[in-house]
């Protein structure tokens, strides 16, 4: 959505592209990597269910739906922000408030649903790892999938609302794009703009923060276990011993590792995009 530093305010109703230096090759590069980044881990999920002839576990249900709705997310609102490029005009002269509005909701939803995905895959491990009874006995494959089903209910009823009252879109700088309206200037329901942007960013960050926490919290738990279990095997053990019974002891936890050092990874990138964004629409 190549953002440039023309003012915001000068971008609400412009018919052309602000500060349009001719190639949108930020977007393209977004795009592509966005792209060839969800079809590579759906690739590697699927590589991996096939060498280990299993079913997918409640994990990778949860990550093969993030990767597919950023993947969606991605094929959707690019080509509108390309066209744009192309006919050098901004996105309420290609669509009018219409499009301004679709595509505002459009970028609500693929933003709140995977932070709602990413924060079932914390609490999933976190329960795994830190209450595994509970998790076996409870915590199925078909839990997987209706959580993915309420998240995208949700995340649809709640980017909805603008379009009920609680709420507006608008276009921003350089015009390729709108999201929820942040300041409502000259708004007459500026209190229930300005009261959905606020829920929405509110929103976004309280589940960013469980995140961190959750991954926190698998990360003792693994500490702990760790030191329990060498401290279970006694004093009397030679220092060799301790270093192949350690090994040993993260060789089978080495699935666990790999999902919290994916889910880290994730979440580090996933922070560092949408935080700018989401402090914005705060403020």
């Amino acid at each position: 959505m190549n953002n440039s530093f023309v003012p915001n305010t000068s971008c609400h109703n412009t018919p052309s592209i602000m500060g349009y230096s001719g190639k949108p090759t930020t977007s393209i590069i977004m795009f592509l990597a966005a792209v060839g980044g969800n079809l590579l881990a759906l690739f590697i999920l699927g590589v991996h269910q096939k060498e280990h002839h299993s079913r997918s576990s409640v994990f990778c249900i949860l990550v093969t739906g993030l990767a597919l709705t950023d993947l969606l997310g991605t094929c959707l609102l690019s080509p509108p922000v390309f066209m744009c490029y192309a006919r050098d005009t901004s996105l309420i002269s290609l669509g009018g408030d219409k499009l301004c509005n679709l595509f505002g909701f459009a970028v609500s939803f693929f933003g709140l649903a995977p932070t709602l995905i990413l924060c079932a895959m914390a609490l999933e491990r976190c329960l795994a790892i830190s209450h595994p009874y509970f998790y076996a006995v409870h915590i199925r494959r078909s839990f997987a999938k209706f959580t993915l089903f309420f998240i995208y209910l949700f995340s649809l009823a709640f980017c909805l609302l603008p379009y009920g009252g609680y709420g507006k879109f608008r276009q921003y700088c350089p015009g390729t794009w709108c999201f929820v309206d942040m300041d409502a200037t000259g708004d007459d329901r500026a209190n229930l703009v300005l009261a959905f942007s606020l829920s929405y960013s509110s929103l976004v960050a309280l589940l960013i923060f469980i995140v961190f926490v959750c991954n926190g919290s698998v990360i003792v738990s693994l500490c702990q276990m760790h030191r329990n279990h060498m401290v279970r095997r006694g004093s009397v053990v030679s220092v060799a011993r301790k270093k192949r019974l350690s090994l040993a002891w993260f060789g089978r936890g080495e699935e666990e590792m790999d999902h919290l050092v994916l889910l880290a990874l994730i979440t580090v990138i996933f922070v560092v995009c949408s935080l700018p964004l989401t402090t914005d629409v705060g403020r």
